[in-house]
Parts: C-alpha cells; sequence; structure tokens
C-alpha cells in the first residue's frame, strides 16, 4: 500500500522524483511504470478528477482491476487520497473491493489508514453479503495488518468504531504480535476505545 509519506507507520524515503504526477501547462503528466493502457486511469484516480476517471473508464481497454501503480487499483488510490465521489464511481463499474496490491492490502486498508470514515462506509455497504465483509475486515497485508490496525495506528477513531461495529476483531494481531491497541498513543481516544474494545471481547 502506497500511503503517502508513510508506510506502516515509517517514514518513507521521498519518491523518486521521475515517478511523480506532475501538472504542466493544464496537463497532468504521469511518469512511472504504469502501462500505457492504464496512464488515463491511473492520472485521474490520482487526482480524484471524476469527469476525467469516467472518460477513462468509458474508454478503457483492460480490467478496471489492473494495477496502475505501485501494484495499486485505481480503487486502492482513490481509496488511499480520500475520493469519495470516485469510490462510488467505480464501485458502480464493478471494481473489487477485494483486490490486493503488491502488499496484500485491500482499499479498505487505504481507507483506514487515510481515516476517510466515509469511504470506509461505502466500501462495507458495498459488500454484498456478511461473509464478505467478515473476509475485508479479516483481511491482512504483507505484516499481518488489518484494517482495523491501520485505523488505529492513525488514530483514526471514528473508523475504529464504524470498524468494530461492523465486526472487525480489537484482539487480532500483527505479525509482530501486535493488537490494534497496541498501536495508538498511550492515552488518546484511539487507544481508549480499543482498550476497551479489547476487554469487552475477553470477557465474553
Amino acid at each position: 500500500m502506497a500511503v503517502p509519506g508513510r508506510r506502516n507507520g515509517l517514514m518513507e524515503d521521498e519518491e523518486n522524483e521521475e515517478d511523480a504526477l506532475f501538472e504542466e501547462d493544464g496537463l497532468v503528466q504521469l511518469e512511472s511504470d504504469t502501462p500505457p493502457h492504464l496512464r488515463d486511469l491511473s492520472a485521474a484516480a490520482q487526482l480524484g478528477n471524476l469527469d476525467a476517471l469516467r472518460h477513462a473508464l468509458d474508454t478503457l481497454n483492460g480490467s478496471i482491476d489492473e494495477p496502475v501503480e505501485d501494484g495499486d487499483t485505481a480503487l486502492h488510490l482513490v481509496c488511499l487520497y480520500g475520493y469519495l465521489p470516485c469510490a462510488q464511481l467505480l464501485l458502480e463499474r464493478g471494481a473489487s473491493l477485494e483486490a490486493k496490491d503488491e502488499d496484500g492490502a485491500i482499499p479498505l486498508h487505504d481507507a483506514c489508514a487515510g481515516g476517510f470514515t466515509e469511504i470506509v462506509q461505502l466500501l462495507i455497504d458495498r459488500a454484498n453479503n456478511p461473509e464478505c465483509v467478515k473476509r475485508m475486515l479479516e483481511s491482512v497485508d504483507a505484516e499481518g495488518d488489518t484494517p482495523l490496525h491501520h485505523a488505529a495506528r492513525g488514530e483514526h477513531s471514528d473508523v475504529i468504531r464504524l470498524l468494530l461495529t461492523s465486526g472487525a476483531s480489537p484482539t487480532k494481531t500483527n505479525l509482530y504480535g501486535k493488537m490494534p491497541s497496541e498501536l495508538s498513543e498511550l492515552n488518546t481516544p484511539a487507544r481508549r476505545i480499543l482498550e476497551a474494545a479489547a476487554s469487552a471481547q475477553a470477557c465474553q
């Protein structure tokens, strides 16, 4: 998952300037390893340009779930940057809720990392059955983090509450043996919510 400026709580090195998205003379240019037939889709998703995204989808020669940037699908990108209308459009066009990026993360991981509550709610609502919701909530990336781990690391209390209400486990550990509560700072609302949920689960 290509979280801007962060990766599982650690600062990343600055991105290679040659892989940057930039605007020149009103035209968006994307210099990267993105396949040519996906560049319009990738640029529109990264900028959150709904009209451009609609046009890219209308003229797409390929799958909506193909990786467009660093293993991310278009849905991963709009969830990562918080573009709700673009996420709605991609889901209407059939984008997969459970597509995995090169780190094993699904779009829900990205939305949770960014604290985008409305997008998290959208993704959960668009799951077609309780089993799909369960799979999404239990999905782990390459470091064993669930979406709740990502929300906890970002101190996103509203997202944490939503995930817990939807059935996310507050006691599931990642590859480093850390529960979500252990990724939030001490004496924060996020930490208190998660610790209370973990205690309640332990008493059941």
